[in-house]
């Protein structure tokens, strides 16, 4: 596994990731980048610009994998079946139960794009996660 180090300034801000998807994007795992050691993910979702109209399922999973401290790869630990059928804002429905949240070593946050059946002729979105680093004096992570 190579070492990947995730995004970090020395302000006081929430950091963020994105992800831009549309329906000629493949039914896969898709990665948003890195959070660095000991950020904590604080919020998540998808915003939806354009409805996704698969026969079968237009849906998204948002989690992470590649834990540098052995955590169990979840790529829907903070969002579930996330609805792409409908626009607007569809915020992460599993943040406030997520058991892992902060990552030591940090980790890659990744959605899995699921849309199945006939091909989808439209669909747009954003996904996101918002990220809290660990800038307590020391930002040399």
């Amino acid at each position: 596994m190579s070492i990947h180090t995730g995004y970090q300034t020395e302000h006081n801000h929430v950091h963020f990731l994105r992800k831009r998807l549309t329906f000629s994007d493949a039914a896969a795992t898709y990665s948003l980048g890195w959070v660095p050691a000991n950020a904590s993910v604080i919020r998540g979702g998808v915003a939806v610009l354009t409805v996704f109209n698969a026969g079968t399922n237009n849906r998204l999973d948002l989690g992470y994998r590649n834990g540098g401290n052995s955590e169990t790869d979840d790529t829907d630990e903070f969002g579930t079946d996330l609805a792409l059928g409908t626009a607007g804002v569809i915020v992460a429905d599993e943040m406030a139960t997520a058991a892992v949240n902060t990552f030591p070593k940090g980790a890659e946050i990744v959605c899995v794009l699921d849309v199945t059946g006939t091909a989808a002729t439209t669909g747009d979105c954003y996904v996101w996660v918002e990220y809290i680093v660990d800038n307590d004096g020391d930002t040399s992570s």
